[in-house]
């Protein structure tokens, strides 16, 4: 028998690795990209850490005051829950440009059917909820069902609820003496409580809440790894066995119903229920969305990006206002934040592309 017959002779002169990648060394630079790239709340952590610690130093005990501190959440709790809805939407590669006309006319359902048709205020509140849910879902159907581009949709439906919106309420606003007396618990997410100098509301106990459980869901649940699925490639998700319909539909229905919570806490906020209130709500959603390293693109980012991209708008305003600067360096260090980030993801899907 020759040698190369010799079958058991030659395997046991073979490698025993089966298959081995060789692994280059990275440098620093290497590295970070890649923290950055597998932790997309990195780049708004760190900018929120430099911010605060940079006006720490400039104003002292000013700024780091428990109730300055807090006062930050206070005033970024409605963006923030709303930011959360758009982050939904954003992560499928859409955009939802009536979440803050959602939010608005859930608030005034809430108000109108507790003070014009006396209904019970929980019963009311129930129907906010659900008016925005189908508002959503509506979106959704149109988007998933229709092939209708989600920016068209949501545009145009931002104008029919914003319309629709006046009409119902005639322009009119429910007092917050009237509120506090008859339906308080309207103003419930508003409430304030003390704890060591340091001021919260049921709201941001909300926000903080929502914020969590959405992280978790996104990250451990078929579902949330569906709606990734989808943002990123539609066509592989289906052909992979994801409901895409199904999935969009319901991403903009729980969008829909997180926009009417928001409206709830709207009411807090302010006290009153105002047709006219919360105008800024889309683009100031977006605005964290995109500084909290979420994609436009879809597929990409975490809702504590987000979190921590409406914190860094909170804290810029708050520090500014502090410091005696004028209210427009707010909008134009925001607008740099935003051009900044949207560099930042373009360089990471480049390099790791």
């Amino acid at each position: 028998m020759s040698q190369s017959d010799n079958y058991e002779s030659a395997a046991s002169q073979a490698a025993t690795e089966v298959a081995s990648f060789d692994e280059h060394q990275k440098g620093l630079l290497g590295k970070f990209h890649h923290a950055l790239h597998v932790t997309p709340a990195l780049v708004p952590l760190i900018v929120l850490v430099s911010a605060i610690v940079i006006f720490g130093l400039l104003l002292g005990s000013r700024f780091f005051s428990p109730f300055a501190l807090t006062l930050i959440l206070q005033q970024v709790q409605i963006v923030g829950i709303v930011a959360a809805a758009q982050s939904l939407v954003i992560l499928t590669a859409g955009i939802d440009l009536s979440v803050g006309a959602i939010a608005v006319i859930s608030s005034v359902v809430m108000g109108q059917f507790t003070f014009r048709y006396g209904l019970p205020v929980e019963i009311s509140v129930l129907c906010g909820l659900a008016f925005g849910t189908a508002i959503g879902a509506l979106n959704g159907w149109l988007v998933a069902a229709m092939r209708l581009p989600p920016f068209i949709v949501t545009l145009g439906m931002w104008q029919i609820v914003l319309a629709a919106n006046f009409l119902y309420s005639a322009n009119e606003t429910i007092r917050s003496q009237d509120i506090a007396e008859q339906a308080p618990l309207l103003q419930f997410l508003g409430t304030k409580f003390n704890i060591g100098g340091a001021v919260f509301t049921y709201g941001v106990i909300f926000m903080v809440a929502l914020v969590l459980v959405l992280a978790y869901v996104l990250r451990h649940t078929a579902w949330g790894r569906h709606v990734y699925a989808v943002g990123d490639d539609p066509e592989a998700a289906e052909l992979s066995g994801v409901n895409v319909k199904a999935t969009l539909i319901s991403v903009y229905a729980i969008a829909g119903l997180i926009c009417a919570f928001a409206g709830w806490a709207l009411i807090g906020r302010i006290g009153s229920v105002s047709p006219t209130s919360g105008q800024l709500l889309n683009i100031e959603s977006i605005t964290a969305v995109v500084i909290g390293g979420i994609s436009l693109f879809g597929g990409r980012g975490s809702i504590l990006g987000t979190f921590f991209g409406a914190l860094i708008v909170g804290v810029f305003t708050l520090g500014l206002r502090l410091a005696g600067a004028d209210a427009q360096w707010t909008f134009l260090l925001i607008g740099v934040l935003i051009i900044a980030a949207v560099a930042v993801d373009q360089w990471i899907r480049k390099v790791a592309a």
